[in-house]
Order: C-alpha cells, then sequence, then structure tokens
C-alpha cells in the first residue's frame, strides 16, 4: 500500500511540474526578459546577460537561504500563472461551447442573438449550393455518366465549416457538439443529456477511455488559448510578445476545433454502438422466442420506439403540484 501512494504522488508531482510548473516558470521568464528588454532592443542579448550578471552578484543570490527563497517565490509564482490558466481555460471553454449562452449577460447575449442569426444565414446559403451540387450529380447518374465527387465534397466541406446541422450555438465547437444530440433525438428519439450518464456507467473500459483521453484533449486546447490571452499583457513593455501569443492562440484555436470535432464522433458513435447494450441491461429488449429463451439476448436495436421507452424510463417525473406553480 506505501509503494502504491509513493508511486501515485509522484505521478501527481509530474503532472504538477509538467501541466504547472514548467509553463508558468516559462512565462515567468520571458515576462522578466520582456520587462528587461523593452521596445526599443527587443532582442538585446547582451543587455540581458548583463542584468543576469547583476543580479546574481546581489547579496541575497549570494546565500544558500536566500537562493532557497528566490527558488520557492518561482516555483509559487509559476504555480500561480499554470492555475490562472488553468482558470482562463475553463472559461474559454465555456465560452467557445456556449451551451448556456441564453444566460449570458444582456450584451453578450444580444451579440451571440445576432452571430447565431448571421451563421444561420450563411449555414443556409452553404446548404442550398450543396443541395444544387447534389442535384447536379444526380442529374449526371441518371444520364449514365460518372459525377466528379470533388466538387460535392468542397460543397459540403463548405457547409461544415458553418456547422454540421442547423446552427442554433454561437460558436462552431458549440453547434458541434448539440449537433450530436440533434442528431440522436431525430433519428433514436434519445435526450443526450438524460441518456448519457446511465450510458456511461454500461460503456466498455476502452471506450471510457478513448472519450475521457479525447476530453482531456479539449481542456488542453483551451488552455493553449488562455496561454496567447495570458501573454497578451506582456506586449505593454515588449512587442515580441504579441507574436508568442498570436501563435499560441491561432494553434490552440485550431487544435479546440479539432479536437471538439473527435470528442463529438466518440460521443456520437457510443451512445449508437453501445445503447443496444444499455436497453439490454434495463430490460428493455424485445421478447425472445422460446427456442432462444436460455440463449443471451443480443444488444437490442436502437429504434425509435426502443429510445422512447428508455427515455420514460430514465427521465424523472415531475414533482407533485408543479403543474399548478
Amino acid at each position: 500500500m506505501g509503494g502504491l501512494l509513493s508511486e501515485l504522488g509522484k505521478r501527481l508531482a509530474e503532472r504538477w511540474v509538467t501541466l504547472l510548473v514548467l509553463p508558468g516558470a516559462l512565462y515567468l521568464v520571458v515576462a522578466a526578459a520582456g520587462h528587461t528588454l523593452g521596445h526599443a532592443r527587443p532582442f538585446d542579448v547582451t543587455r540581458l546577460t548583463g542584468q543576469l550578471t547583476t543580479t546574481a552578484k546581489e547579496p541575497v543570490a549570494q546565500t544558500v537561504g536566500g537562493q532557497a527563497i528566490i527558488l520557492a517565490g518561482v516555483l509559487a509564482g509559476a504555480a500561480a500563472v499554470g492555475l490562472l490558466v488553468q482558470a482562463i481555460g475553463s472559461t474559454v471553454e465555456r465560452v467557445l461551447l456556449a451551451a448556456n449562452w441564453y444566460a449570458w449577460p444582456g450584451p453578450f447575449k444580444d451579440l451571440a442573438r445576432r452571430r447565431i442569426a448571421r451563421r444561420q444565414r450563411r449555414w443556409e446559403t452553404a446548404t442550398a449550393r450543396l443541395e444544387t451540387r447534389l442535384g447536379q450529380d444526380a442529374r449526371v447518374r441518371a444520364l449514365g455518366g460518372r459525377a466528379d465527387p470533388a466538387a460535392r465534397w468542397t460543397a459540403r466541406h463548405r457547409r461544415d465549416r458553418i456547422a454540421v446541422e442547423y446552427p442554433e450555438r454561437p460558436t462552431w465547437a458549440g453547434d458541434r457538439i448539440h449537433a450530436v444530440a440533434l442528431r440522436l433525438n431525430r433519428d433514436h428519439c434519445l435526450d443526450l443529456a438524460v441518456v448519457w450518464p446511465s450510458l456511461w456507467l454500461v460503456l466498455p473500459d476502452s471506450t471510457r477511455s478513448e472519450i475521457t483521453t479525447s476530453r482531456r484533449e479539449t481542456g488542453r486546447a483551451a488552455s493553449l488559448i488562455a496561454w496567447g490571452l495570458l501573454y497578451l499583457p506582456v506586449t505593454v513593455w515588449w512587442w515580441p510578445a504579441g507574436l508568442i501569443s498570436i501563435s499560441l492562440f491561432a494553434m490552440g484555436h485550431v487544435r479546440f476545433r479539432s479536437t471538439i470535432d473527435d470528442y463529438a464522433l466518440l460521443l456520437e458513435a457510443a451512445v449508437r454502438v453501445h445503447c443496444g447494450a444499455l436497453l439490454q441491461y434495463l430490460g428493455l429488449h424485445p421478447a425472445q422466442p422460446p427456442a432462444a429463451a436460455d440463449a443471451q439476448a443480443p444488444p437490442s436495436p436502437l429504434t425509435p420506439d426502443a429510445g422512447e421507452a428508455l427515455m420514460r424510463l430514465l427521465r424523472s417525473e415531475s414533482p407533485p403540484g408543479a403543474s399548478r406553480r
């Protein structure tokens, strides 16, 4: 038991150093170097090394106690920066997913509503172009020809870059997750928010591991955007920090879109593949013929009727008197 706790503590310490201390220490180094160099001579290495030499000759840096205090201060500052980035990253993730945009403060909610309307118009235009291309390809095939798929794929890609389903969120990421709920409700009469907690309990370990890993990568992408935002104030005294900020923000944005798409695909696939097992586990599989009564029942097909039955079982009833309030 002691060995297990020791190994667990070692891994936690490694993650603490990797995720918080090292990026935070790098940020402090860049901020301190930028403050020393300034805008006039942003890449003057000689000036930077001279300042480091002067600082190293300070009396407090010559003693073991002073060095320990400086090291502790740097570690504490780096950890604080890392924690701040995690908090900013969580906020960035909530904003980009925009699940509760209608509850945002007034000006932000109005801005989100206008953005949704604009995205809906763009999506309708792109969908009309896609349908036109599909119609043209169908006529070519009806005449015995072979339609070039490149134009069709391009039209679909342009539509999906706006949203894969009709936009109802102010952001692409929010619509990508919402599209999973829309499709499952349309195809199988399932409410994702209701069925997911129960389904999670019966998912195989390998599936849960894949989903957890994908979700963790999404959080890391949001943290990368947060680092980009945190480097932005450093540009006040050192303009190259702006290049770092833009690069981190751009990489985080691209990575966030990619990881959100992967996460949405895994969510939808997990429900479609394993919801039959949940139906069987809850006793909602179709009746077996007598000859197969002793055999293990196969997973139930995920039909709309089965989805409705599952929703009736999983949804909680309204509290008594709720309709009169």
